[in-house]
């Protein structure tokens, strides 16, 4: 088996364990559970706090004590254990807990499992450059097969969608022990705490400018966490009323969310005209714009007729909202950090999008999700999308005015 077809089976079932059930969770939790907005809004919070927490740590053990590839297989065996558990549970507080550890061992796995492909690739003489991106992709592709089997095998209301996800975490710790050797690099060379810690980097703060930009890329992220949480949940409503109740939307809402992933792998692509002609700033600017676009579509759709369209819409607009500001962040980041302090400042990057900017979107998304949640359990979901769309206008207009770039 080559290493390239190695990698790819590696980042299919990385993702297709997480698919399994980060979009249809808090369907799960909302309608069987009864959990409230605020209350999955804090379970979803523990990605964020995860992201914060265990990435530098998990890659600082990985730098100087262990094989890579064994630590990842561990994290992956004790996160299928974690996983499998918390699909028993149906207390909010053990939940919390639960998952909180769960994603502790599972969110440091993905850039952890980076690193292995370019240390491997590296090894065998592989355009890391020209071929990971290849190897990646396939993590997408286990994504989407992952919500279309939940969605077609009608699990997006059942704890299995958890159970299918432990599952595939245990094959794929068990699949990484064998795969090729990442012993730690020894080095002579002695680092500064604050370079051990990766700390040097926020010496970029120091350029308003880019402080500016990570502020604005982190409330991008709460928008993105606030996405993954509710939609599905929001598709699932329609189940409620009558004249919805067999259309295609309510039957498999999965599949219709995972037009959003599709979208993603083909605004990529678009990326580098964008930033070449246009600039960061423009870029941002897009994706915010396609963010209004994004939940003002949710807010006036409908499983029937010309609704639908604008369901539709709104996924494909995600592709565009997502990828122009993470893809496009993280490049922006990489061209302004200089050649000492790239690996840090995309992990400080990562940490404000993926850490503080899910943590505080999973909050503030489910206190929005109460407000307008009514003492019947009946919830306004257009007034939450107009809200969020609305948001955002006024988040595009502060940047335009404070962001100060000047393309070249």
């Amino acid at each position: 088996m080559s290493i390239n077809l190695r990698f790819k089976i590696m980042q299919f079932l990385q993702f297709f364990l997480w698919g399994s059930w980060l979009i249809t969770f808090g369907s799960y939790a909302f309608h069987k559970l009864h959990f409230s907005g605020s209350e999955i809004g804090a379970v979803y919070s523990t990605l964020g706090i995860a992201s914060i927490i265990t990435p530098s740590i998990v890659g600082a053990i990985a730098d100087k004590w262990i094989n890579k590839e064994r630590l990842y297989a561990i994290l992956h065996l004790c996160g299928s254990i974690l996983l499998f558990k918390v699909s028993f549970i149906t207390n909010k507080d053990q939940m919390f807990w639960f998952m909180l550890i769960n994603m502790m061992c599972y969110m440091p796995t993905i850039p952890l499992g980076y690193s292995i492909c370019y240390d491997v690739l590296t090894r065998n003489n592989i355009n890391c450059t020209t071929e990971f991106p290849k190897i990646r992709v396939w993590g997408t592709v286990g994504f989407i097969v992952a919500m279309w089997t939940i969605s077609l095998s009608h699990l997006e209301l059942s704890p299995l969608q958890l159970h299918i996800g432990a599952a595939a975490q245990l094959i794929l710790a068990i699949y990484s022990f064998t795969l090729p050797k990442c012993p730690p690099v020894k080095s002579n060379q002695k680092k500064t705490l604050s370079e051990a810690l990766g700390l040097d980097a926020l010496s970029l703060f120091k350029d308003k400018n880019i402080l500016i930009f990570m502020i604005f890329a982190m409330i991008l992220g709460m928008a993105s966490q606030t996405s993954n949480i509710w939609t599905d949940v929001f598709l699932h409503s329609f189940d409620h009323i009558a004249k919805y109740k067999d259309t295609f939307v309510t039957q498999y809402p999965a599949i219709i969310a995972s037009i959003a992933t599709i979208s993603e792998t083909a605004f990529i692509v678009a990326i580098p005209f964008f930033l070449k002609k246009y600039g960061i700033k423009t870029v941002m600017l897009i994706s915010m714009f396609a963010w209004v676009v994004r939940f003002g579509f949710l807010a006036i759709g409908t499983p029937e007729s010309i609704g639908m369209i604008f369901i539709i819409l709104s996924m494909i607009a995600y592709g565009c909202a997502f990828d122009f500001f993470n893809i496009s962040g993280s490049i922006y980041i990489n061209n302004v950090a200089t050649e000492k302090t790239r690996a840090s400042a995309q992990g400080i990057f990562l940490t404000l999008v993926n850490g503080f900017g899910f943590f505080f979107g999973s909050h503030l998304s489910g206190y929005l999700v109460d407000y307008y949640t009514s003492e019947n359990n009946a919830t306004n979901w257009s007034s939450i999308w107009l809200v969020c769309s609305i948001t955002f206008i006024v988040v595009a207009i502060l940047f335009k005015i404070m962001f100060k770039h000047k393309h070249t």
